[in-house]
């Protein structure tokens, strides 16, 4: 929809031609977008689908990355690039300075920090309706990518770090943050057991993040994919392997929709 079109459906609200949820309809499904170069911005996404295009930096060129990100940057809305190599994300540093780049998470965004009011990123709060759970110190990158997408979304997880099966007493100093949280990501690979523990543990709905971490019998997250789909634990969803923006979407679609 061009600038001549939407100011024709205006018009007829106006006038009683169109009703405003008819044009609210036609507004959130046109094919607003520009295309710069080899990148196609979604410029629509958060009418749609109530979450604006993030940018998905793996396998993309820095070149690339900064038009998506100044495309973006320049409907006035945050922006948050996701997957990034060190070398991209020192380099949109450099290009956008004013930006906030967290190398453990592989995030970068711009126009909203990932987390503002944190000097240590590991120092998140004790209560949140968000919980974060890690099974092991080597699954908390993933963790990490979660926790940013869910600041930069606008809620402030706790986080809960390296309490995997093999130590289960771990879990015992925060038995008090996930019973009050209303929803939990976990995030393990291996044999990917602690989402089925902490779901039978505390009744809440457990979005389950296979990862990549294992000997070579885990098949990259395979193992602990097919795991969590098989959970004995009632109210387990599973994401991809490795994806933590995934399981933060989902979270806060859940939490905030």
């Amino acid at each position: 929809m061009n600038a001549k079109e939407l100011d024709e459906l205006l018009r007829q609200v106006a006038q009683g031609e169109v009703a405003p949820d008819k044009a609210a309809q036609a507004i959130r499904l046109a094919p607003v977008s520009r295309v710069a170069g080899s990148v196609h911005l979604d410029l629509n996404r958060e009418m749609r689908t109530g979450m604006g295009e993030v940018v998905f930096g793996q396998g993309k060129s820095l070149s690339q990355l900064e038009t998506a990100v100044s495309g973006l940057a320049e409907t006035g809305r945050p922006v948050l690039a996701t997957r990034l190599t060190s070398e991209h994300g020192q380099g949109l540093l450099a290009l956008f300075p004013q930006g906030d780049w967290w190398p453990e998470a592989g995030l970068f965004s711009l126009g909203r920090n990932l987390s503002p009011e944190l000097d240590d990123r590991l120092a998140w709060p004790d209560t949140s309706e968000l919980a974060v759970a890690t099974a092991g110190a080597s699954d908390l990158p993933v963790a990490l990518e979660a926790m940013g997408t869910a600041h930069f979304l606008g809620i402030s997880p706790a986080l809960i770090m390296d309490a995997g099966v093999a130590g289960l007493h771990r879990l015992e100093p925060h038995m008090a943050t996930l019973g009050q949280a209303t929803l939990h990501i976990v995030v393990a690979g291996m044999e990917g057991a602690l989402c089925s523990v902490i779901s039978g543990m505390f009744g809440k709905p457990v979005i389950a993040v296979p990862t990549s971490v294992g000997y070579g019998a885990s098949f990259g997250g395979l193992a602990a994919l097919l795991a969590m789909l098989n959970s004995c634990a009632p109210g387990v969803a599973v994401v991809n392997i490795d994806s933590g923006f995934g399981a933060a979407a989902m979270a806060y679609k859940l939490l905030t929709q």
